[in-house]
């Protein structure tokens, strides 16, 4: 089996410099030879460098696209990818590429640590083990593979800063794969998207800067579709409806995820053109947005069709 190992920079490979951890050329490379020595990993293995490689915490949608061109690029050539990631913003890539990928017809594991593998007891080795060897047998779409589990790509969510066992996906949900005919990439442009979380006494007026200046706003309000009912909130929304600019809202509650018009306190969001995202992570709604709003028609159009399991 022929397997692509994309590297992209990220926790796993970094070494120690005098201003902290950074990303290092070399350290997943030598760690993969060293496994295929071993014969802990059977398989033919390739490394795809992305040059630069990036602490996670700078990615950008344009890593995004980087990284999903590559798959692209080699789709016919491998019979699965491995892409080695920082852990910050993990969740937010798979998301990206489960939409980025349309048509994906190979397992694509995405996998990272939480401790460099140049340190003593990283949970990289695991890590990276774990998804060189699944990768073979793992159904297509787009997975994560961490601390032993392997995750559903577009529902997946970082859950804490320093345990091994760092990453939950919420249950349920079709396959993380976007279906179609053949393989057809999608790229991420530039749009400003906005993220707000409700609060109590909260300011209005930043959400009406965002309304005026954003090309869409993600909403994180309160447990199953609740926001405070106010004017200035209210104007914010028709702001954006006048503007025809897409809001959606998810549940602030890592889990469950919520129904707009289950509580009269919701009728703000619901009576002035807010979009339900049901029990979307954070993660996979702003990827999502930022994916409809590169492609033709209303984007208000796109967001309430499930295309990658991203929902129940």
């Amino acid at each position: 089996m022929a397997i692509l190992l994309i590297h992209t920079g990220g926790t796993i490979g970094m070494m120690q410099s005098e201003n902290g951890f950074t990303p290092q050329k070399g350290v997943v490379e030598d760690h993969v030879q060293g496994l295929i020595a071993s014969g802990q990993v059977k398989s033919k293995i390739e490394i795809h460098p992305l040059t630069p490689l990036i602490d996670s915490a700078n990615a950008t949608p344009t890593d995004w696209s980087r990284v999903a061109r590559v798959v692209a690029i080699h789709h016919s050539e491998y019979d699965g990818f491995v892409i080695s990631h920082g852990t910050d913003t993990l969740a937010y890539t798979a998301a990206a590429l489960c939409f980025a990928l349309e048509g994906l017809a190979k397992p694509v594991i995405i996998t990272g640590s939480m401790l460099p593998l140049t340190v003593e007891g990283s949970d990289g080795t695991r890590n990276l083990l774990d998804a060189l060897t699944k990768v073979e047998a793992t159904p297509k779409g787009v997975w994560v593979q961490f601390s032993g589990q392997l995750l559903h790509g577009a529902r997946v969510r970082k859950s804490h800063s320093t345990d091994f066992d760092a990453f939950k996906a919420n249950t349920g949900g079709a396959a993380p794969v976007r279906s179609g005919d053949q393989l057809r990439l999608h790229t991420y442009g530039s749009h400003k998207v906005a993220v707000l979380a409700t609060a109590p006494g909260m300011g209005t007026d930043l959400i009406q800067f965002a309304a005026e200046h954003s090309d869409a706003l993600l909403l994180r309000v309160y447990g199953s579709g609740t926001a405070p009912e106010s004017q200035g909130l209210v104007a914010a929304l028709q702001t954006a409806q006048s503007r025809g600019i897409p809001v959606l809202a998810v549940s602030q509650c890592p889990e469950g995820g919520m129904a707009l018009g289950t509580y009269a306190a919701g009728g703000v969001l619901r009576d002035n053109g807010v979009i339900d995202g049901r029990d979307m992570t954070v993660e996979a709604a702003y990827a999502k947005l930022r994916h409809v709003l590169t492609q033709t028609g209303d984007p208000k159009d796109r967001l309430p069709t499930c295309l990658c399991g991203e929902f129940t």
